[in-house]
Formats: structure tokens, sequence, C-alpha cells
């Protein structure tokens, strides 16, 4: 039996389109060294972690592209603007190739360290300079690290954003309730369990993760997000998987993020989409 969710009001179930069994959003987060900035001031004195974040734009997004337009799928980059500042070429090469470019913040700044006048700022400046290098301005929001601050909905949905990929809550989108009200802020959850960044990155200093833990396997990671897949399809959910250049890029990793990007492909019931078109889809309750 079906039931109703009281916040959404939409079915356990959803429906999506042209009769699809589940929706999928690839998504990167294009960070680049603004991982491993002194955030405080600002400046790249590490010359090892800027190595290592310039790893992204310079390797990662190019094999990413080349496998999507191979596979002809379509994907969402969240930016953060000083990545757009430092390689401007590679985002307008993102935008060439068709693929939706969301919000990232300006350094990666966490936003509830923030008061929302400086949240209005790096939004702005974000958004001004994505315009100027690509001729668009974003739609979607993912907050750096999913540390949104509570005001953080009410100035996006102020700012004329579609959605959010920024919450863990639930494994469909919803609406944000703002004031009270349902609003037409559409939140598109991401989980940790489908993050590369957790698998994958190991760094000694600072130490990340804390207590050096080993970094998984590429099998191991990949069979997990293939068995995620299959329950997200059983269950008819929205799958997103939240992965960074940086870490994703590797020859390795690519080839086994082909493989699955291939297996859920080979399903005739699934709805590939951006964040963009899985938020408009929703707003429109009349579909549910």
């Amino acid at each position: 039996m079906e039931s109703r969710n009281p916040m959404t009001g939409f079915s356990e179930a959803p429906r999506w389109p042209g009769g699809a069994r589940c929706a999928v959003m690839l998504s990167f987060d294009v960070d680049g060294p603004t991982l491993w900035v002194d955030r405080s001031t600002g400046r790249f004195e590490d010359v090892r972690g800027f190595s290592l974040g310039a790893y992204g734009p310079y390797r990662g997004v190019p094999r990413i592209l080349g496998m999507l337009d191979r596979l002809g799928v379509p994907a969402t980059f969240f930016v953060p603007g000083k990545t757009i500042e430092q390689w401007p070429a590679v985002v307008a090469d993102i935008a060439r190739s068709g693929h939706e470019i969301g919000h990232h913040g300006w350094l990666h700044e966490t936003f509830f360290d923030h008061p929302p006048a400086r949240q209005r700022d790096i939004i702005t400046r974000s958004q001004d300079l994505l315009h100027e290098v690509t001729g668009t301005r974003a739609v979607g929001f993912r907050s750096p690290s999913g540390d949104i601050a509570v005001g953080t909905p009410g100035l996006l949905a102020e700012l004329g954003f579609s959605y959010s990929s920024s919450m863990r809550g639930d494994d469909r989108p919803y609406r944000w309730c703002l004031d009270g009200r349902r609003s037409d802020l559409i939140e598109i959850p991401a989980h940790w369990e489908l993050d590369d960044y957790h698998q994958f990155v190991y760094h000694d200093d600072p130490a990340q993760p804390r207590g050096l833990d080993r970094i998984s396997s590429t099998a191991a990671t990949f069979d997990i997000w293939r068995r995620e897949f299959d329950g997200y399809h059983r269950f008819g959910l929205c799958y997103v998987l939240m992965m960074h250049p940086q870490v994703i890029g590797t020859p390795a990793r690519m080839h086994a993020l082909a493989e699955l990007v291939a297996y859920i492909r080979a399903h005739q019931d699934v709805w590939f989409a951006t964040g963009e078109q899985i938020a408009a889809w929703w707003r429109d309750g009349a579909r549910q």
C-alpha cells in the first residue's frame, strides 16, 4: 500500500518521466585546490595541497567529459568560484559539452561559519564570474562539506535558485519548508556512502581521514555503489553519485566508473538527468 509523506504530499514510490523506474544524477564537485587552501587567508601556501587539488581540473575533468560523451549521459558539475577563476577554459568546456554547472561557494566555505550578508556575497561573486565565463548562472547549489546554515535555504530561494543538493534526510527529492510554508526550492539529497571522497581520500598532513585509515579498494567501493543502485532501482528512488574529479579522475577509478554507468544504462527504465531537470520535474506536483 502506498502512503503519503505529509511534508511533500507525494507517494512513497515517485513517478519519473517516461515511465522510468528511478532517476540517476551523476554529480561532480570540481573543488580543485580549494579543499586544501588556508581559508583563513585564502592563500595557497601548501604547494603539495595545490597539486593534489589541481589534478581534478587538469586531468580528471577531461576524462570525465570524455566518458560522459562516449556513454551519452548528462551530469551536473558543482564548481567553486575560485576554480572558475583559475580554470575558466575547463569550466567553459563543461558548459559547451551541455552539462549543468551548479554553485559550490567561492572558496569551498562552510556556510554555517558565515552570516547571511557574507553568504550572499559569496553566492553573488561566484554567480557573476560564472556568467562572465559561460554566459549562464547556476540554478543549483551544493553546500561545501554539506554544512548549510539555517538561513541558507531562504537565501537560495530569494536569489532564484531552483534546488539544493546538500542534505541527507531522504532518498527522494523534497520541497523546502520556509517560514512554515512550502516553497519552490527543491532539495535533492546526496548520501555519503555514494561519495567518492569518503572512500578514497587519504592525506597525511593534515590527516584525512583522522587516524589515517586505509583507502577503500576500487572493487569494494564500486560493489557498494552498484548494490546501492540496485536498491534505489528496486524502490524507485533518486540515485545521486557525489564525486570529485581530483578523486574519481584517476585511470583505474574512471575505468570502474564507466563500467558502473554502463551497467546502469543497461536498464531500460532509468532516467539519467541533471539536478536542474530533476528539480523541475519534482516541483510539478501534478506529475506525482
